[in-house]
Order: C-alpha cells, then structure tokens, then sequence
C-alpha cells in the first residue's frame, strides 16, 4: 500500500470515528466501529471493555515487544465552537472535528502503520493498542487491559507533538488539603479561624521548590487551584478546603512529594491518587536514537498520557499540535497524518534493540 493509500484509510475512518461521540466513560459504539474496522482489515482484534488491541501474528516469546498505543476517548466539546463537533468538516488541507487532534489523527495514524508492518519480518514482536478513559485517567482505560497484553519492552504512545518525540513527561497528582479551626461569631474575639490557618499552607506551597530540577521538565510544580471556606458572613469558619495540582518531574514520585509536603504542612493533606507518575526514556534508548536519526528533537512534555500508566520506557510523538487540544475547532491537517504515517514506517521499518 502506497502513503496515498494509507492516507486515504485514516483520513477515512478518522472523519467515521469524529461522527460517533466517544467521551471518556462512552466509547462503547466508537470502539464497536474501531473492532469491526479491524475486523475487516484481518486484524483480529481482542478487546477489553471499550480497549481494542491486536498482536502481530510472527510472535515470538524470546523477542522484545513495542506497543504502538493511541485514545479513542474525547473531552466535551468547550464553549465557542462554530461548527458541530461531532460532524467532520473537510476545507483543504484541514479536518475539523472533536478529537480529530487528540487522539484521533495518532489513532488511525498507527492503526496503519499496524497494517504494514505486521506482516513483515520485523526483529521485535508488535501490538497495536487503542485506549479508552485516557482524558480522564480511568481505570478501565490502559490500566484495565496491560495485564492481558505480553511483555512490553517499549511503547510508542500516539499524541499530538507535532512528530517530535517526547522522551520525557510530568506526573499528576491532586490533592484536597483541609485546615481545621473552630467555629465562633465574627463579631467577638472567639473561634479560630480556618481560612487564616489555611494561608500559612498555602503560602508554602506557592514558594516552595523542591531541589531537583529536570533538564527537560523543569522543577516539580505546586498549584492552588481551588479554595472554599465559611457559610456564612457573621460566622468564623471552622474548616477550610483547597485543592493543590502537583505535577512531578522524573526525579520525585507522587508518593516522595506526598510525604514531603506532610513534614512541611500543618493542614490535614488527601491525596487523590498516586497513580499518574513521571515517565522518562533515556535519550540512548534505540528508538530515541532512531528519532533522532530522522531529524526528531527531543524535548520533555508537561502534559500527562497513558505514558503514567505504563511501567516500561515509552516514546510520545504523533501527529498534530498539543495547543490545538480540548480547543474549540479542534482541527488536524490531512497532510499531518500523511507525513505520520510515512514518518512512523521509517522510524519503525528498521529499528533494532
């Protein structure tokens, strides 16, 4: 099959997949599209809730395996939109629709790429992998289906980067912290007020900086992105809630950060999860090198992916602009896919590790 011809596939079943809703948590009619597709292809897909996956056919336990993985799952559309989002719209060169950025133009990118190489005589064994819950970090995404895939030696996760590859990518941690105090009226000097005890906190957490700063992700960082207190004007607050967005570099788990903000905090501190962890792969890694090799540029993305699910090294390069994401008009360019797909073989027809 030429590029024009996987070009014209993609675009395809990209502009099917726009028309199906497929919000986190509802992918089901979009993931029955995606197997039938497959089905048709001769992929002979398996399937895992609303995650789709499919093995080449040479495998062989005692070689190493790379995962190509991609989302079927959206945001809801924003505000502000000027066409419908979940009809595909087609002006020149660009294809407007809900999740044709993220992650669809990565999804049916590799989804060909899948078709060619799988019948080739590769060193590697590969598994194509389609996601759902991404948006949302749900357990019944990635999380749900990685114990019934073989060994994962590396993965190549499909996002919006433009086709550079990010080698390196900050972990997510949120957490509700809540000061305490003591209810009393406002207008006598009694009570002890939880909104002040919550200041000291959070004044701590708007200065501090851990040590360890990243090459390519920069320092960890602490956010204070929701506050709520008191019930009433005339009533000092006995308790104080707020909401911190902690994004980890590669040198801290969510879990060091955790106890480290404990020692430092007078607050009560819950976090969320521990889940979504930093991930990096060395720059020396094979298919880093390859990247490399094409004229890639490594760089680290602060934005998260199934990457923080994965336990082994992963890529994260696709198709696309990580700016046009969760946008109103989200669009892709066809000929972004078309230079994925080619981009995607050579990188892949090849590597060796």
């Amino acid at each position: 099959m030429t590029i024009e011809q996987l070009t014209y596939d993609a675009v395809t079943l990209l502009t099917k997949l726009i028309e199906i809703p497929r919000v986190s948590r509802e992918e089901k009619q979009a993931a029955d599209f995606l197997q039938q597709c497959m089905e048709d292809w001769g992929l002979e897909p398996k399937r895992e809730g609303n995650n789709l996956w499919s093995i080449a056919p040479d495998y062989e336990g005692n070689r190493p395996t790379l995962l190509l993985c991609a989302h079927i799952d959206t945001v809801k559309a924003v505000d502000g939109w000027t066409r419908y989002p979940n009809q595909a719209t087609t002006e020149g060169d660009i294809l407007y629709g809900l999740g044709s950025n993220d992650d669809g133009a990565s999804l049916v990118s590799l989804l060909q790429v899948f078709r060619v190489l799988r019948n080739q005589a590769l060193p590697y064994n590969l598994v194509f992998l389609s996601t759902a819950e991404e948006e949302v970090g749900g357990h019944n995404g990635i999380e749900r289906v990685l114990p019934l895939l073989p060994h994962i030696d590396v993965a190549l996760v499909g996002e919006p980067t433009g086709m550079q590859p990010a080698i390196a990518e900050k972990g997510l941690m949120v957490l509700d912290v809540t000061a305490h105090g003591r209810a009393g009226h406002a207008a006598r000097n009694e009570g002890e007020n939880a909104i002040y005890k919550a200041i000291k906190d959070i004044e701590w957490f708007r200065k501090t900086n851990f040590p360890n700063q990243s090459e390519l992700l920069g320092p960890t960082k602490m956010t204070v992105t929701i506050i709520d207190a008191g019930t009433q004007h005339n009533v000092i607050p006995d308790k104080c809630h707020f909401v911190v967005d902690v994004r980890t570099n590669e040198f801290y788990s969510n879990e060091e950060i955790y106890n480290e903000i404990r020692k430092h905090v007078d607050s009560e501190v819950i976090a969320r999860s521990f889940r979504l962890n930093s991930s990096r792969i060395d720059i020396k890694h094979p298919l880093v090198q390859r990247a490399i090799e094409f004229g890639r540029k490594p760089y680290g993305s602060p934005t998260l992916s199934d990457q923080a699910l994965l336990r082994c090294p992963s890529l994260k390069m696709g198709p696309g602009e990580s700016s046009r994401s969760h946008t109103a008009d989200e669009f892709i360019r066809i000929s972004e896919i078309s230079h994925a797909i080619d981009l995607y073989l050579k990188l892949l027809d090849g590597l060796t590790w």
